[in-house]
């Protein structure tokens, strides 16, 4: 089975047009997602679930919020036309964004600085692992661990 000529162009223009490096599914639909960008399925089955997608913006892009409104409307268009969730993940909680990045890799325009960033976000979430577990430990009101 193939996809529609061009969706994976199309979908990489619009990444160009907002100065996406890496677009991201994650979540429940991302294996979904991605099986069907690749042509393994006809369409998404609308399961009442939105899509979550996660983008990287390339050095030095900063979006506004029209941006990212009109970025997140056309994407809308991929996934069966369902509702998406777009958020950035150099604008999330770093536990969020090793979330993102261990999803599916839908645009990329550069493979070896999506590995180094990937390993980035996933060394910087792993390195604050203990300061968590500290601050659910307080939150929940357990007393403090000494050293």
């Amino acid at each position: 089975m193939t996809r529609p000529k061009g969706l994976r162009e199309r979908l990489g223009r619009i990444c160009s047009r907002y100065g996406i490096e890496i677009l991201y599914a994650f979540g429940s639909r991302s294996d979904e997602i991605k099986e069907w960008l690749e042509g393994g399925i006809q369409r998404p089955g609308a399961n009442g679930s939105d899509t979550d997608l996660g983008a990287k913006p390339g050095p030095g892009i900063r979006l506004t919020a029209r941006e990212k409104a009109r970025m997140s409307a056309e994407l809308e268009d991929f996934p069966g036309g369902d509702r998406v969730d777009l958020c950035f993940v150099n604008e999330t909680d770093p536990f969020v964004a090793a979330e993102i990045v261990r999803g599916e890799s839908l645009y990329c325009a550069d493979e070896l600085r999506a590995d180094e960033y990937e390993l980035y976000v996933l060394r910087r979430a792993g390195d604050l692992v203990p300061l968590e577990q500290e601050r659910m430990r307080l939150s929940l009101g357990e007393p403090v661990k000494s050293p």
